[in-house]
């Protein structure tokens, strides 16, 4: 099958440019000013339309077992979410259990990702050190397509891990060439702090966010960048959230060390006053880590804008209210996470093309080319250019639309962007070479997402 997209303004991380663009086979086959199209060829005429490589989210959480439950999002209607937003492209985390053997856990997360729309690839979670592990890893990395490692420096006692199995990590992924996610809070000291507030009688959402202050985060993402500066290990920061980590970012990167961060739409948008919300509503922003305070929004947008942080992702795992109400008696048991996928690309162009803190460049560079290079997936993903998959989004910058639970694709009952005003959507998101959205309505198939394997060269 074919698809021509007609007149539009490409848009990458580089460049700026009217042209056609011919997608066959799902590939991109041609790129001029003009090109005729083939005999029984799609055409979608884009003029007055800007057309982006396709999204791609490093950060998910489908249907992932948590807190004592699943998130609400399964392969399906997630990838459809992100598809329906602009997202051609998901990066998944297999997070096995202590003890459990990840090779078994890759092999479940594989079984659920078969009914993906959209296509996907893992990071694999160490949650423990053990005799086996380092070989474990060397096989997801030569023999499984899978090349970089996620570790919890918070959830103690479940899947995070002590400062030696850290250094166990990094070094043997420096070893294998391999990235090293990090979600950087101080475990024990959350912990400490949450066991006094509920002590003290204090079970509301809002003791979520004042037990993981930023010092907390602070403190950890400096020490995770520590040992991977020792180690050898290519460290990216997930989910960034205040000024305390971003400097300790920026003066790893300024001192050489190769590292990365990666911040979401909440926390770039959000404040904390959002715990205070009534009848438990400030559960649905219950996250790791939480929505900060005012004043670190702006010191996160200026890191973006200096290119101290290369990523927005979105940490997509949603709950709906029924499951948040587990923590309603203890603001501990709330299961941590929000939807996200869907609206990344629209509050991103909002906030950040539209007021001029970032240009249409960098929205590019941080929601598809620079996640596609780091995770090994450029120029196949996250590029214009011949050869590459045909997951294109043809945008629609004059577009407007308001956000709300009761309209989105997410499988889940809460926005926690609710009553947000967009500008900006794709009118035609290509996916494969095959159109999986036209003009808001999904019309991928279950099962037409491909697994990415990847590979260090």
């Amino acid at each position: 099958m074919s698809v021509l997209i007609r007149n539009g303004m490409i848009v990458t991380a580089a460049e700026k440019f009217r042209a056609d663009l011919l997608c066959i086979e799902g590939r991109i086959a041609a790129i001029a000013p003009t090109i005729p199209p083939p005999a029984g060829c799609e055409v979608v005429d884009a003029e007055d339309h800007l057309v982006f490589p396709g999204g791609v989210d490093p950060h998910v959480h489908m249907e992932l077992p948590f807190m004592g439950t699943v998130s609400a999002d399964d392969f399906e209607t997630g990838t459809a979410a992100g598809l329906a937003g602009g997202t051609t492209s998901i990066i998944d985390f297999v997070i096995p259990a202590r003890g459990e053997n990840p090779l078994n856990a890759l092999e479940n997360w594989h079984a659920k990702a078969k009914k993906a729309k959209a296509d996907y690839t893992f990071h694999m979670a160490i949650t423990w050190w053990g005799d086996e592990t380092e070989r474990w890893m060397t096989q997801c990395v030569r023999e499984e397509g899978v090349t970089s490692f996620k570790v919890f420096l918070a959830y103690r006692g479940a899947i995070g891990i002590d400062d030696t199995e850290l250094i166990h990590v990094m070094r043997t992924a420096g070893q294998l060439g391999a990235v090293v996610l990090v979600h950087a809070e101080h475990g024990e000291m959350i912990v400490d702090l949450q066991t006094e507030l509920f002590k003290a009688g204090k079970i509301a959402p809002k003791y979520h966010a004042l037990s993981r202050p930023s010092v907390v985060e602070g403190e950890a993402t400096g020490r995770a960048l520590l040992i991977a500066r020792t180690t050898g290990a290519v460290a990216y920061v997930v989910h960034m959230t205040c000024r305390e980590a971003v400097q300790a970012l920026a003066q790893a990167r300024a001192a050489g060390q190769k590292a990365y961060g990666e911040t979401c739409p909440q926390y770039l948008l959000l404040d904390d006053s959002v715990y205070e919300k009534p009848d438990f509503e400030g559960a649905a922003y219950v996250m790791s880590p939480p929505i900060r305070p005012l004043g670190h929004q702006e010191d996160l947008w200026a890191a973006l804008s200096s290119g101290t942080l290369q990523i927005v992702g979105t940490d997509h795992c949603p709950f709906n209210q029924e499951q948040k109400r587990m923590g309603e008696s203890d603001f501990r048991k709330i299961p941590n996470g929000a939807a996200g996928i869907e609206d990344r690309l629209a509050l991103l162009w909002t906030h950040g093309v539209e007021t001029g803190r970032i240009d249409a460049h960098q929205f590019v560079e941080l929601t598809s080319t620079r996640p596609a290079k780091i995770f090994g997936l450029h120029p196949r993903k996250g590029s214009i250019t011949v050869g590459a998959d045909a997951d294109l989004v043809v945008w629609n910058p004059a577009a407007t639309r308001t956000i709300s639970a009761k309209t989105h694709h997410h499988r889940c009952d809460r926005s926690i962007f609710e009553g947000f005003s967009v500008k900006g959507a794709p009118s035609v998101v290509l996916s494969g070479g095959r159109v999986a959205v036209r003009d808001g309505k999904v019309l991928a198939e279950r099962g037409a997402g491909r697994f990415l394997a990847r590979r260090i060269s």
